[in-house]
């Protein structure tokens, strides 16, 4: 996956470009999929995503997870079904580019969890040989992309007064 050109920028009528090459499109259909079926699964992976609210209390823990895991399980899903909507569109409005940085974010998490990064993994990459290299790439993609979203989203935020 090429990174020479950004994926996302802002246009002059305030929408946003998703400028996505065909493959990277079809790597986001696969991870959308396989993040919708691990959400339903208990899946240690998933404990990015749903960090415990209480850690050193495990009865309360599981309290605040059967109170809370449901609705963030449905916002997940939700989540995903926009990107999912948007794969093939060329503009975005501000809430559904929200809505990528947060589905980028999670896939990000997820891979990351599984893929066990080290700051210097993230830093020094891994070797090509390496097994794991195909979805280190992904991963980097994906950290490439979401620094993108960020740096177009925050042209819109208000500057800092005083």
């Amino acid at each position: 996956m090429a990174r020479t050109l950004p994926r996302v920028r802002r246009t002059r009528s305030g929408a946003f470009q998703l400028r996505l090459e065909p493959e990277e499109r079809e790597v986001f259909s696969h991870l959308i999929e396989e993040l919708r079926g691990l959400l339903g699964a208990e899946d240690p992976v998933l404990e990015r995503l749903f960090p415990p609210g209480y850690a050193d209390d495990p009865e309360l823990a599981r309290q605040y997870r059967d109170l809370v895991h449901s609705d963030l399980t449905t916002q997940r899903l939700a989540s995903l079904q926009v990107v999912e909507d948007t794969l093939e569109a060329k503009q975005l409005d501000e809430e559904q580019m929200g809505t990528w940085l947060t589905v980028v974010n999670d896939l990000r998490l997820v891979l990351g969890t599984r893929l066990d990064v080290t700051e210097d993994m993230a830093e020094d990459g891994i070797p090509d040989d390496d097994p794991r290299a195909p979805t280190f790439a992904v991963y980097g993609f994906l950290t490439w992309l979401e620094w993108q979203v960020v740096e177009v989203l925050a042209q819109v935020l208000p500057e800092e007064t005083g």
